[in-house]
């Protein structure tokens, strides 16, 4: 009994415990992303934004959720009941459980998989099912055609996203994202006989798919200038415009988990993780989790930037970008990396 509870009862209630307290982190952090877009496209505009519930409007994503949570929600008569509550409730889940996986700091993951970015592909790809599930269920032309349009951007910009991250494991040589951090110790800077610091990150050495990887992951969740299957101009709220109170909450909740998934993963990938920008002995002092979020943090400021400043896209406009212009430069990158890594012997 007492090697049951050492090997199965212990390791599952850590595991528990370390979930939740990440999942609470995480909707905290989400809570504060949500009022910061809000605050950022204000002050574009020369607006203040919310600023009315607690100091500087700090509790006003909170406020929000009462009012999601205490309203009635309105299901439509013509609509399929069970899989129009279902689609929100896949679309948080599948966006907070790629979580499981992101090294916030160094050891710091729920599950340490030498496949950890293969999981993180395998489960937001699953993600657009949620979005279908609500378009079609709503059983209205709007939000069936937003469906689709989010269907064919998230799979389109998806084959671009593989093949960057294909750049990055060709110069690692490993799917762990730990290992992909780590990596980023020696770079570029180093072989100029600099010391480690923000030169040899991926960012440097693989601009153009770093490029790539930023413009895709906005398309990839849905964000201006890429928010085609809910443009309120064409589609009135595309495929959520049947959806109110807390059903609406879960699938803007599970909207921004992916945000800010894509945020972490540009920081695990390009911005070198939990590393200081240079490997001097008062910096590494301060704990890894610091930079990773200040890195994170700075990569959605340039998501709610993007939001504030540049035009919607056309769809066609969209999916040529994807299909006629980020995948032959994606494609030609690996060729490339491959090329160049195995004519230096850096294989």
């Amino acid at each position: 009994m007492d090697s049951f509870v050492t090997s199965y009862v212990w390791p599952a209630a850590i595991m528990i415990g370390q979930s939740l307290l990440l999942l609470v982190a995480l909707l905290i952090f989400i809570a504060y992303i949500l009022l910061a877009d809000r605050k950022i496209w204000a002050a574009v505009q020369l607006r203040r934004g919310p600023n009315v519930v607690g100091p500087w409007g700090l509790f006003q994503s909170f406020a929000d959720l009462l009012k999601f949570v205490f309203k009635e929600p309105i299901i439509p008569a013509g609509a399929n009941k069970g899989v129009f509550l279902l689609a929100p409730l896949v679309s948080v889940t599948l966006a907070l459980a790629t979580w499981a996986v992101i090294p916030l700091n160094e050891g710091w993951m729920i599950a340490n998989i030498n496949v950890g970015i293969l999981y993180i592909f395998a489960i937001s790809s699953l993600e657009v099912y949620g979005i279908i599930m609500g378009g079609w269920a709503s059983n209205s032309k709007y939000p069936f055609l937003g469906a689709l349009r989010s269907a064919a951007q998230m799979v389109s910009y998806e084959v671009s996203i593989g093949f960057v991250i294909v750049t990055v494991l060709l110069c690692v040589g490993s799917l762990n994202l730990s290992d992909i951090v780590i990596a980023q110790k020696d770079g570029l800077g180093t072989m100029l006989g600099l010391p480690s610091s923000f030169l040899d990150w991926h960012w440097l050495a693989l601009f153009p798919m770093f490029i790539i990887f930023f413009i895709s992951a906005l398309a990839e969740t849905n964000r201006p200038p890429f928010d085609l299957p809910e443009a309120e101009s064409e589609l009135v709220a595309g495929f959520m415009v049947e959806y109110g109170s807390t059903p609406y909450m879960m699938f803007m909740l599970g909207e921004y988990a992916a945000i800010c998934l894509m945020c972490a993963l540009t920081t695990i990938l390009f911005l070198g993780g939990w590393l200081p920008p240079v490997d001097v002995w008062f910096l590494n002092w301060i704990p890894g989790i610091f930079w990773f979020v200040l890195k994170a943090s700075l990569v959605f400021f340039m998501f709610a930037m993007v939001k504030a400043f540049v035009p919607r896209y056309r769809y066609d406009q969209l999916m040529r970008l994807g299909w006629k212009v980020f995948l032959p430069i994606s494609l030609a990158m690996v060729v490339i990396v491959a090329f160049v890594l195995k004519l230096m012997g850096w294989a």
